[in-house]
């Protein structure tokens, strides 16, 4: 009895999160949902400080949001944690009706940060509901889809061996200061470098940080490209980001993001867009690099 009963507490299952929840399906013209997902969020103390369509796709839309404890905490880990800073909500018009989508909160916070979370976790998980309940006004059903994943899977994260991991960024560009590294991407996207648009822009100047959300309007390369076939339920994984660190700017590998954010991908799906990770470098390495004189 004793080995039954000490079998049966030890075996728990560990808890599996979702990368994303389908908040309700809405009617409404996109605009009208948008405003009303920017009035739910910012009614409960968060800022939408960007939003965009993917790939110019009218059927599509990304609203962007952050609040203070957010920029707090992710602050806290070095390793650009302030990726975690900022969180997406999804709209995707489906045969008139309006999908609406976020990306689940504790599935980044547990990727991005790895290391040292423990202290953090119940002011994150209280964090998360509070977005979850900002969102009750547009629906309630939070229907979690896009596969699940382990926590401690998620904290060492890569989609198959060889794979990069966080750990790996694809570094862009050294500058000499971080103003310069500022002036530099601020200058590229107003002139729309790559065909790409600024969804959103932080920057924390005490800790010499700027992030920022990059959409990639390409037709042939960007999002329009690549969206359709790894699926476009998934849209509150845009924008792609690049983060600027004292001197130097990064991004995420896209063989670590995109397949972080579509984990029930297949091989032979992601084989279809074996270029795409590199064309997303090459625009970020042309949003950031320093104009020869």
């Amino acid at each position: 009895l004793f080995v039954l009963l000490t079998g049966f507490s030890v075996f728990a299952e560990e808890e599996e999160y979702p990368p994303y929840y389908k908040v309700a399906t809405v009617k409404g013209s996109m605009s009208e949902v948008a405003a009303s997902v920017r009035v739910a969020l910012e009614s409960n103390d968060f800022e939408v400080i960007g939003e965009y369509q993917p790939g110019n796709n009218d059927s599509l839309m990304v609203l962007c949001y952050t609040r203070k404890d957010f920029a707090g905490i992710s602050l806290k880990f070095e390793d650009r944690g302030a990726l975690a800073g900022v969180m997406k909500v999804g709209l995707k018009n489906n045969d008139g009706n309006i999908d609406v989508s976020m990306i689940n909160p504790m599935y980044i916070f547990y990727a991005y940060f790895y290391e040292g979370i423990d202290p953090y976790i119940g002011q994150l998980e209280a964090m998360a509901k509070d977005v979850k309940a900002a969102l009750s006004a547009i629906g309630n059903d939070f229907e979690p889809f896009g596969g699940f994943e382990e926590r401690e899977d998620l904290e060492d994260y890569r989609y198959k061996i060889m794979m990069p991991y966080f750990t790996d960024p694809v570094e862009l560009t050294e500058y000499n200061s971080f103003e310069e590294g500022l002036s530099v991407i601020r200058k590229n996207l107003d002139a729309g470098i790559g065909n790409t648009v600024k969804v959103y822009e932080v920057v924390y100047p005490d800790q010499k940080i700027a992030l920022f959300g990059i959409g990639l309007l390409d037709p042939e390369d960007g999002e329009a490209d690549f969206l359709p076939t790894i699926g476009e339920d998934h849209v509150a994984a845009m924008p792609y980001e690049i983060i600027l660190q004292d001197k130097e700017v990064t991004m995420l590998p896209g063989r670590y993001r995109i397949a972080l954010h579509w984990p029930e991908l297949g091989m032979g799906t992601f084989m279809k867009i074996m270029s795409t990770p590199g064309n997303i470098e090459d625009f970020m390495l042309e949003i950031t690099e320093i104009e020869e004189n």
